[in-house]
Formats: C-alpha cells, structure tokens, sequence
C-alpha cells in the first residue's frame, strides 16, 4: 500500500465512519477499486480506527468533560425524598448497557465476523441496501417523542450497533435510525450514537494491538511503511472532524433519507459490479 492508497482510504474510513453509509464497506470497495488489500497490515486498521475515535473526543470533548463531572455529582432527590441517580449517571449507564451487544459479538463471534468480511462484495451490496431501507424507514416513521434515552433503548440501540459489524451495514446509521424508531429526539441520536461507539473502537484496537504484539511488529508492518500509516491516521482524523461535526447537523435536521437514496444506489452498483 503506497501514500496515496494510504491517503484515499485514510479519508474514506474518516468520513465514512460517521456519515451513515458503512465505514467497513466502503473501505472493501475502496481497497478494491485500488488493488489493495487493507487487512494485509493489521496496524494500518488499528491507526485510523483510533484516528476517528480522536475526532470524537475533539469534536464531542465539552459534553464528554460535562459527563464526567455530572457522573460524580450528587443524585437527584424525587419529589418523595426517594434519590436516584442524576442525568449524566443516566446517561453514561445507558452507553454502557449499549455496549453489551457489541461486546458479546466480539468476544465470542470475532472469527466468524471476519470470515464474512473475506466474503466478497456481495454481501457489502446487500448489507448497503439493509442500510438504505433502515434509514428510509426511521424518516418516514413518526413515533412518540422521548425525553431521554432510556436503558431499554440504549440495549436495543446496541443491538442494532452489534449487527452493523456486518460490512456495508453501517453502524451509526443502524443506531440512528433504531434511536429515532423507538421515539427518542433527533437532537440527542448523533451524540449518543457517536459517544457508545468510542469504547468499542479502543476495545478493538487493543485487542488488535496485543496481536500485533504477539505477532510480531515486522510481520504485521510488512504491507504498509511508515509514512502511509502517518498520512492515512492523519486524513482520516481531519476528515472525521469534518464529517462528525456535519453529521450532527444533518441527524437535527432529519436529512437521512438523502444517504438511504446513496446507500440503495450504491447496494445495487456493487451487487452489480462486484
């Protein structure tokens, strides 16, 4: 993998990681279209996964500070004296449960996940055209509005992030779209959907790393040199700034079903084509 392979799929994964279109399964298309093959180095995966968890700590850092401070503050005090834990500790429990569907997939399902990204393009197409439909249902559904994210849908949002691990099945579109099916508000979605994510992504890349480690850095370098590991980390974190800060106003404005449209054409030109 040269520079500039580096550099397209650094940019590729940035902006894809958030935009609801699957990261994964553009990264198959793209490493395709360039002859490629991105999980020749393990570590070139690990660096620009971790550059787009970077983007969300820069993007989202005033209300992941304001989370953590609201996690160590006091409980809330009911009308009937009875306490209960305060909204950030609400909120921070709810991303934790949503990370138990994914956790359990890559714990006791990893092989099988990576045999079906080895798969071939046939299943991205599809899994683009699942996308496509999700993302057109979740726009033209209008169900009751919620105040908060409860621990309920918080599971069943993980659910949906779990079965995205599939490529072309895109994560933040199926928590998304799932978010807003059970009624909670287009306001807090992209924010929840990018905050459950981020302990996931550094989950993977240490498990990833200590790979690498027991494998041995030569074996695992060996397809990518230096410098297109430096410049694919760094395009794909300016390019997950870029695309984090515009999904959240694209979610607040209900625009999803423009990227259903892209996702159903690009499902079919890949069945198509693959």
């Amino acid at each position: 993998m040269g520079t500039i392979e580096a550099l397209i799929l650094g940019l590729v994964q940035g902006l894809t990681e958030y935009l609801p279109v699957s990261s994964s399964g553009h990264l198959a298309i793209g490493s395709a279209l360039l002859g490629v093959d991105s999980e020749e180095n393990l570590m070139f995966t690990v660096a620009v996964h971790v550059a787009t968890v970077l983007s969300t700590l820069v993007v989202l850092w005033g209300e992941i500070w304001k989370l953590v401070r609201g996690t160590f503050a006091p409980c809330e005090t009911r009308a009937d004296g009875a306490r209960r834990p305060n909204a950030d500790q609400r909120y921070l429990l709810a991303i934790v449960v949503s990370m138990i569907p994914v956790g359990i997939v890559g714990v006791f399902f990893k092989d099988t996940v990576e045999r079906i990204f080895g798969s071939g393009l046939l299943v991205v197409g599809v899994c683009l055209l699942l996308t496509a439909a999700l993302l057109a249902f979740s726009y033209y559904a209008r169900p009751r509005q919620k105040e908060e994210i409860s621990v309920r849908d918080a599971f069943v949002i993980g659910l949906a992030q779990a079965a995205a691990v599939l490529p072309g099945l895109s994560r933040s579109g199926s928590t998304i779209a799932t978010g807003l099916l059970l009624g909670n508000r287009k306001e807090s979605m992209a924010q929840f959907s990018f905050l459950m994510v981020i302990p996931p992504i550094l989950g993977e890349a240490l498990l990833d790393t200590l790979k690498v480690v027991k494998e041995g850095f030569a074996a695992t370098f060996s397809g990518v040199g230096a410098l297109p590991m430096a410049v694919g980390f760094v395009a794909a974190f300016v390019s997950g700034v870029v695309a984090c800060k515009w999904m959240i106003g694209v979610v607040r404005q209900g625009k999803l079903i423009y990227f259903a449209y892209y996702c159903a054409v690009a499902g079919v030109l890949t069945i198509l084509f693959k």
